[in-house]
C-alpha cells in the first residue's frame, strides 16, 4: 500500500508511477476524498471543543440555579452532528483504504517502460543451451517414457493440471528442494521455516493478493485459503511487529506446495508441468532495512542463480517491464531456465523488492539507531527456484538419446549416487 502522506505531496509523482503502469491516474480521486474527510475531522473536532465548553457551562448554570434547557438542546443537536460526521469521516475512510488496497506498487525509476513481457530487457545469459544430435524430446515425453510422470492418473485423482511422479522421478522432485534449502540455509544465510498452508484473509491482504486476486486462489469452507507461494506465510511472520534493528535482516526460505486456481492462465501453457494447480517451490524471503533493499536484491537473485549454475542449467536474467511487474513490486529479476522442449527460455524465479508496499499493509516497521520513531521494514521474495520447473529443466537438458537423462553432479549426492535415469520397468 502507498503511503497517502507521500501522495498529498507527491501526487504527479504518483500519476506517473500509474501511467507507467498502463493505469489512469487517481492522485485527483484521492486527495478529493482525502480533503472531504479532513475537513469533517476538523468539524468534528470543532463541535467537540464546543460540546465540552456547552457541558462545562450546563454545570455552573445548574449550579448557580440558572435555566441551562438552551445549553442542552445544544448539545443535543451536537451530539447528532458529531455522530453523523463520524460516520461520514468512518465511510470516507473506508473508500480511501479500498483505493489505496487497489493500487498497485509504483516501478522503481530503472525499470524499463513497456506494456508488457516484450519489453522486457535482458541483463545477462549464463551457460550454452545443449545441442543435440537427435530430436530432442520435451518433459511430458521424457517423463512418459521413462514410466515415471503419470498424467493420466493424476486426472482420475484431480482433473487437469495435476501430475503423479512415481519412482526415480519422484525421488529426483524431493532431491532438487532439499539440494536447494541445504544451498540457502548453508551458504546464504537463510533460516529454514515450515510454515502453515493455510491462511487467513488478513495474511494474503499483507502481501497483497487481496483484495483483487481471489479468483486466483483456492478458499475452504473454513474461511482459510490455500497459499498460492511461501511468500505470504513468510513475509507475515513479521506483520504488527516492531522489529529492533539489531534483528535486521532477517531471511527466511521454505519448501511448501503451491495452490493456484490459474484463472487468469486459462488456455496457457496447458501441456505438462509447466503451469499447475498444486506444485511445490522453494520460497526466499528478506526482511531489511530501506536503505539495503536494492543491495538485497541483486543478493537475493544471485542465490537463486546459484541453483541453476550448480546443477549446469542454462539460464538468462532479465528485468521485467512496468506492464509486467507483479501488484506489490517495484522492480522484479525473472530467471528464466533453457527448456529445450520449448526451444526458449522459460521462467524458473522471479525475484522482487516491494519496498515499503507489503511493510505498510501487515504495519511492519522497525526502531532505527540514529533517530526516534519508527519506520517501515522493506521486503523482498524471489523463488529459489520452483521445484517442478527445475525438475523440468533437468530432464530436458540432461537428456539422451536412448530416454535416459545424465544427472547434474551436484544432485548426485542426494539421489544415493545415481547418475543416469532409465526406465525401470
Amino acid at each position: 500500500m502507498l503511503d497517502l502522506r507521500w501522495i498529498r505531496e507527491n501526487p504527479g509523482g504518483l500519476d506517473r508511477g500509474l501511467e507507467r503502469r498502463g493505469l489512469e491516474p487517481l492522485s485527483a480521486e484521492i486527495l478529493a476524498l482525502d480533503s472531504d474527510r479532513r475537513a469533517r475531522q476538523t468539524e468534528l473536532q470543532g463541535h467537540q471543543t464546543r460540546r465540552n465548553e456547552a457541558s462545562r457551562e450546563i454545570g455552573t448554570a445548574k449550579k448557580a440555579g440558572r435555566d441551562a434547557s438552551t445549553l442542552i438542546d445544544e448539545v443535543g443537536t451536537i451530539k447528532v452532528r458529531m455522530q453523523a460526521l463520524e460516520d461520514e469521516c468512518a465511510n470516507l475512510e473506508t473508500r480511501i483504504d479500498a483505493r489505496l488496497m487497489d493500487m498497485p506498487n509504483l516501478p522503481a525509476e530503472d525499470v524499463p517502460d513497456g506494456a508488457d513481457e516484450s519489453a522486457n530487457v535482458e541483463i545477462r545469459r549464463v551457460g550454452e543451451p545443449p545441442v543435440f544430435d537427435f530430436e530432442g524430446r520435451d518433459h511430458v515425453e521424457i517423463g512418459e517414457a521413462l514410466g515415471m510422470m503419470d498424467f493420466a492418473a493424476a486426472s482420475k485423482l484431480s482433473g487437469a493440471r495435476f501430475v503423479v511422479l512415481n519412482d526415480v522421478l519422484a525421488r529426483l522432485e524431493r532431491a532438487l528442494a532439499s539440494f536447494m534449502l541445504d544451498l540457502h540455509t548453508g551458504e546464504f544465510g537463510y533460516t529454514e521455516v515450515s510454515p502453515p498452508y493455510l491462511v487467513r484473509d488478513s495474511a494474503l491482504y499483507g502481501t497483497g493478493q487481496l483484495p483483487k486476486f481471489g479468483e486466483d486462489l483456492f478458499r475452504t469452507t473454513t474461511d482459510h485459503w490455500l497459499i498460492p507461494t511461501a511468500e505470504v506465510p513468510l513475509t507475515n511472520l513479521v506483520a504488527g511487529d516492531i522489529l529492533d534493528v539489531a534483528d535486521l535482516p532477517l531471511r527466511f526460505t521454505a519448501l511448501t506446495p503451491c495452490f493456484r486456481s490459474e484463472a487468469g492462465a486459462a488456455g496457457r501453457d496447458t501441456r505438462g508441468m509447466l503451469r499447475q494447480h498444486q506444485f511445490q517451490k522453494v520460497e526466499l524471503v528478506s526482511i531489511v532495512r530501506p536503505e539495503n533493499s536494492a543491495e538485497e536484491l541483486e543478493r537475493m537473485t544471485g542465490a537463486a542463480e546459484e541453483v541453476l549454475k550448480r546443477l549446469d542449467i542454462p539460464y538468462r536474467v532479465v528485468v521485467l517491464s512496468t506492464g509486467d511487474m507483479g501488484f506489490a513490486a517495484e522492480k522484479t529479476y525473472d530467471i528464466e531456465a533453457w527448456l529445450p522442449g520449448q526451444d526458449a527460455y522459460r521462467e524458473i524465479s522471479s525475484c522482487s523488492n516491494c519496498g515499503a508496499f507489503q511493510a505498510r499493509r501487515m504495519r511492519a516497521r522497525f526502531r532505527p539507531d540514529d533517530r526516534k520513531g519508527t519506520e517501515f521494514v522493506h521486503t523482498l521474495n524471489g523463488s529459489g527456484v520452483a521445484v517442478g520447473r527445475l525438475l523440468i529443466a533437468v530432464l530436458e537438458n540432461g537428456q539422451q538419446e536412448d530416454g535416459s537423462v545424465v544427472m547434474p553432479e551436484a544432485i548426485r549426492p542426494y539421489l544415493g549416487g545415481l547418475d543416469v535415469i532409465c526406465r525401470t520397468r
